[in-house]
Parts: structure tokens; sequence; C-alpha cells
């Protein structure tokens, strides 16, 4: 049974090229990047030139990329600090972000009893930049969280928009970037963002690291304490392996970008003509020019199918999502779906199918048979 991958907004699958690096740097740059030896001196020059490589993917300087085990430490880390630190009274989010920040403004809440507000969601599961506009005319010293692309149904927000209205009223913004970068460009001199995030296994580099982009001279503090490493700011001998996996990852990434972007494109459009072809009445759940690799469909299946759907693809060597695989463990519909579908389309299937450029139009007529015998 050929198996199928359509799971790639969860994890993707690491490059060659990539573990190639790290089994470099494993077996022969031991050293401890903090020690002031020849070994030492090697592994920091790693540490560096891997730091020095994101940032010009990114058009940052290197100062500004801080190394974390994924993205949700480090969004942890950027929204307490901008409460503990930088005296935040107010944060303004969605009710579709990822839980690591959702669940993160719960706790500060309890914490330090900040205000909270969500910003209004369309149907469509755009955020209301009209609403934005309303909830920043408060005086009160404020950050907004707004994620880039929406990792369930692939959504994409106007980062350049957004961060116009923060600057306009003297609002600080963080932007969890985790399903976009290394799939679309971000310039950060264009986009004058505070704060953004990234997960290394995202963009086909390993799992347990990430990095954030903190915006120099911002006076965010550390999350947690004990060495200097990483400018004081985040405490631990760095995972040398996988940080110069994850640059070789980011790198590679934004060099195939174009060819890339253009073949997973035309296989999401595939899909989506299979499926009219296939189950006429199915509806895209989200905006119909969302992010190129996501497509989140709710399918024209009667309610007693929910339950077992991913199991009857699974069986079938298929592997796709209902929503966020940090969510998978629950029965509980998506958050992010919760926003925008009636009570009665949230009982109905829908599934997020998400793709890299591994993937082939073979993959996609599997899983149109795979539904088609459900």
């Amino acid at each position: 049974m050929k198996k199928v991958y359509l799971d790639s907004a969860s994890t993707t699958a690491i490059r060659p090229e990539v573990i190639q690096e790290m089994t470099k740097v494993m077996a022969e740059d031991f050293g401890n990047p903090s020690s002031t030896h020849s070994f030492g001196r090697n592994a920091k020059n790693i540490l560096e030139l891997s730091r020095k490589s994101i940032a010009k993917q990114l058009n940052s300087t290197a100062q500004e990329i801080i190394f974390t085990s994924c993205g949700t430490e480090a969004n942890n880390w950027i929204l307490r600090s901008a409460v503990k630190d930088l005296k935040v009274k107010r944060i303004i989010t969605s009710k579709i972000e990822h839980h690591a920040v959702l669940y993160t403004l719960l706790a500060l809440q309890n914490e330090y009893d900040i205000q909270v507000d969500y910003v209004a969601v369309k149907p469509n599961g755009e955020v209301d930049i009209t609403d934005l506009v309303e909830l920043l005319s408060q005086e009160t010293k404020t950050l907004v969280s707004l994620m880039h692309v929406n990792n369930e149904t692939g959504n994409i927000l106007d980062l350049e928009r957004v961060v116009r209205i923060c600057k306009q009223h003297n609002a600080l913004f963080h932007s969890d970037t985790v399903q976009s970068i290394g799939k679309t460009e971000i310039d950060l001199q264009a986009i004058p963002v505070d704060f953004i995030v990234a997960s290394a296994h995202k963009f086909h580099g390993p799992k347990g690291v990430g990095f954030a982009f903190v915006r120099k001279n911002s006076g965010l503090q550390p999350l947690f304490f004990g060495g200097e490493q990483e400018k004081g700011l985040r405490a631990g001998t760095e995972a040398l392996h996988q940080i110069a996996g994850m640059a070789k990852a980011l790198e590679l990434s934004y060099t195939n970008l174009k060819t890339d972007r253009t073949y997973i494109s035309e296989l999401k459009s595939y899909l989506i003509s299979q499926l009219e072809i296939e189950f006429p009445a199915f509806v895209i759940n989200g905006t119909a020019d969302g992010f190129y690799n996501i497509l989140n469909v709710l399918l024209p299946f009667s309610e007693d199918k929910t339950a077992m759907i991913l199991f009857h693809l699974d069986m079938k060597g298929i592997a796709v999502s209902r929503g966020s695989a940090c969510q998978s463990g629950t029965i509980k519909p998506s958050h992010v779906l919760a926003e925008m579908l009636s009570n009665e389309d949230l009982k109905k299937p829908s599934l997020r199918i998400s793709f890299s450029h591994y993937n082939t139009k073979k993959d996609i007529d599997l899983l149109i048979e795979a539904l088609k015998s459900i």
C-alpha cells in the first residue's frame, strides 16, 4: 500500500541535505559554543553563521535572531515578557490563534490581571481589520498578537497593513509566523513587526528547534535563567546540530521557494478541481485565496462519518488531519472552525489537507478514491 502524506501543516519531512548537515555537526563539531578553546570556537562559529544565514533570509540583523526550542516557547517568552517587563496592560488577539498564544494569554490574565480583547472574525475566517482599529482606539499600553497564516484554514493576514495600524496607535505587534516562514517572503525591514516566531519542522528542518525575531532595543527579558547564551535572553547550551539544520532548511526553502510555490499551488488547484467533480457540494473553509499549501474543506458527508473519517483514511495509508496536530488527541471540534461554521456544519466532517513539494498528483488521486469509498 502506497502511503500518502498530506499533513505538512503539522510537520514536514526533513530534506536530505539538512540531515547531512546535522550529521556532520553531530559527528565533527561537538564542542560547546560557550567554551573558549578551539572546539568551542569552532562550534560558536557554526552557531553564528547559522544565525547570520537566518537573518539574511528575513532581511534582519543577526543580533535580532534568538534561538529557542520551538515556536511555542518563543510565543510564550514574547507574550510573558511583554506583560511582565514591557508593562503591556492589554493584548488584542483573535479566537482563531494557535493555542500556544491563546493558552498563554489565559495564564497571563490569571497571573497579571491584564485585559485581553478578541478582534471579530468574519464568517470566512478573516480577521476584521475595522474592528481591530476600533479596539486600538483605547489609550492603554497594548500589544496586538495575530498570526500571519492560520494553521488550520490557510487564511492570510495582511502583515503590512496590520503593522501600519499598530504603529499609528503606538501598539506593539507580535505575529505567530510558524506556518509562513520558509514558505513565503518576509522582509523585516519593509514590515517593521516587533516580534515573529518560527519552528524548523514546518519548513523541512528538525523538530525541537525554532527561533524568535526580537526587534532590537525591544526590552524583552529572559523567560528562564542560567548561562549567558543567546545574548543573555535564552539560557541553556544551544542545540548546535539542530540550529545548523534549521539554517540549512531555511536557506533551501527560500532558494527553492518560487519553484516549490508554483508546483504546490498547481497541486492544490488540481485537488479543488477533483473535489468539484466528485463532491460538488463541498465547501472551502476559509478564503478562496488562502495560503497555497493548505486547503480546509467541509465535505458533504453525514455527521456519523465525522468521528471515523481520519481512521478510514489512515487505514488506506492517507495522512490528513481535522485541524492542529496539537489538538489531535481531543474529539472536540476545532476552535478555529467553531468561530466560522454554524453548529450544524461543525458536526460534519472537515478535513485539512496540506501539501509539500514531495507530493504528487497521484497522491491526490489516491485521496479522492479513498474519500469516494467512505
